[in-house]
């Protein structure tokens, strides 16, 4: 009998072990099933800081692969290969998911090709290649600041260049026959101004209110962005109404918004945004508007039917294709001449570019690294597709269609107001901006309640 139990024993000890053989081998062949990714990352497009000698470039890595953790981030580059890998010169910019990367020992007027790199113990992901070309000589170019209208003082006054004055001017738009149109966002209207400096109230009372009528009866509050199409017709941001305004040469209508907070989709009044500020309007008549508490770019057609086109409400950042893509705190948008929207994603401290179909990348910029723009707040685009940007820090920046970052005038998080060379002018927090058919730049200097010209030479 005993024998007997000692034999079932065995027979019993022989099949659990061999059970916790084949389970084990079970999870080996299952970890054997997870195969790791190299990583992928987008390189920035846009080289700022260019010089003879130095730039500064950057990615941000849009896929942390599976298996591995990431072990180095960077740019490599070649003015040969065009196609550089980390054999080439390279940087080595830690393991967060945004870098910046500055580049040394370039050579002056040379053709350079760079991409940026993320690798894993799996290898290394390459982002798309981006060509510049450092700068011949040292010599700047040259920028004249100048004020066209308006003075320190906050008022309400038509008459001509400094004799006039705005309370707050924010959104600016620029007309084919060399007018301005002003967003006197404080004074709660919409102010013109020609090619001479003569400031007129364009359309509203100056009175607080959410009406359309007459440009002469209509009322707003706190407008905000501006923006002109090819017929003449201007188009206005209401922050405070939540609001989409047309106005004609003779007429002022509410094109979509009931004037109530929310996200809602629809046609004219059943549409609804939150605190909507930049606005722009395409070759075709839609109208693009950075919903700034939306964390969203809202589509508004002729009829005044509001779609959304990209950014899933959220406040986050993340490139990706319409509702799924995400902004923190859009104040600006441009449309250039191809239909492409950039916004100014000022929670970001980015530039976003968003195509017709929705798709979101970042062009420069991102919020985990010490940003190149510190608030950005207006955009403009011209038919050449250069980018022109205000920073509320202090400057007005440029973007070439070559890619390439330039300050145009001011300096980094110093206000206060001068005219003058483009080191020596200052603006106190300047928001929106505008170019004009003679490539001259205006910019809305909020808090110096003026508005700035800009000449380039």
């Amino acid at each position: 009998m005993i024998l007997k139990k000692i034999s079932s024993l065995k027979n019993n000890l022989f099949i659990g072990l061999a059970a916790l053989a084949l389970f084990a081998a079970g999870c080996s062949k299952k970890e054997e099933t997870v195969t790791p990714v190299i990583p992928g990352i987008e390189t920035t497009p846009v080289i700022a800081n260019l010089t003879t000698v130095t730039a500064q470039s950057g990615g941000i890595v849009n896929n942390l692969g599976t298996g591995y953790t990431i072990n180095g981030t960077g740019v490599c580059w070649s003015s040969t290969n065009q196609t550089p890998t980390t054999a080439d010169s390279k940087t080595s910019d830690g393991t967060n998911v945004g870098f910046k990367s500055i580049l040394t020992g370039l050579t002056a007027n040379t053709k350079y090709y760079l991409r940026a790199y993320v690798q894993n113990e799996a290898g290394i992901g390459y982002g798309n290649v981006v060509t510049f070309t450092t700068s011949t000589t040292t010599a700047d170019t040259t920028v004249t600041v100048s004020t066209f209208a308006g003075n320190n003082t906050g008022g309400f006054v038509n008459g001509t260049g400094t004799a006039a004055s705005f309370n707050s001017p924010q959104g600016i738009a620029a007309d084919a026959a060399g007018n301005l149109y002003v967003s006197d966002s404080f004074n709660h209207v919409i102010r013109k101004i020609t090619a001479a400096g003569v400031v007129s109230t364009y359309a509203g009372t100056g009175e607080l209110g959410f009406s359309g009528g007459t440009n002469a009866t209509a009322k707003f509050y706190s407008p905000q962005g501006v923006a002109i199409d090819a017929s003449g017709n201007l188009y206005v941001a209401d922050q405070g109404n939540n609001a989409i305004y047309k106005i004609t040469a003779t007429t002022t209508t509410i094109l979509a918004g009931g004037g109530s907070s929310g996200a809602t989709n629809g046609t004219g009044a059943e549409a609804s945004f939150s605190a909507p500020q930049g606005i722009a309007v395409g070759a075709q008549g839609n109208v693009y508007v950075a919903d700034r508490n939306n964390n969203m770019i809202r589509k508004v057609t002729s009829a005044g039917v509001v779609t959304t086109l990209a950014g899933s409400g959220a406040a986050d950042f993340i490139n990706a294709a319409g509702t799924t893509a995400a902004f923190r705190r859009p104040v600006a948008v441009a449309v250039d001449v191809a239909g492409t929207l950039y916004v100014a994603d000022q929670g970001n401290f980015a530039i976003r570019k968003v195509t017709q179909a929705g798709l979101v990348s970042t062009i420069l910029g991102n919020s985990v690294v010490a940003p190149l723009l510190n608030k950005p707040a207006g955009i403009a685009v011209d038919a050449q597709n250069n980018m022109f940007i205000t920073d509320q820090s202090g400057r007005i920046l440029t973007i070439t269609s070559a890619n390439v970052l330039y300050t145009l005038a001011g300096k980094a998080e110093t206000s206060g107001f001068l005219d003058g060379s483009k080191s020596a002018a200052l603006f106190s927090g300047p928001v929106g901006i505008a170019v004009n058919a003679s490539k001259n730049i205006f910019v809305a200097d909020y808090n110096n309640n003026r508005i700035r010209k800009l000449v380039v030479n």
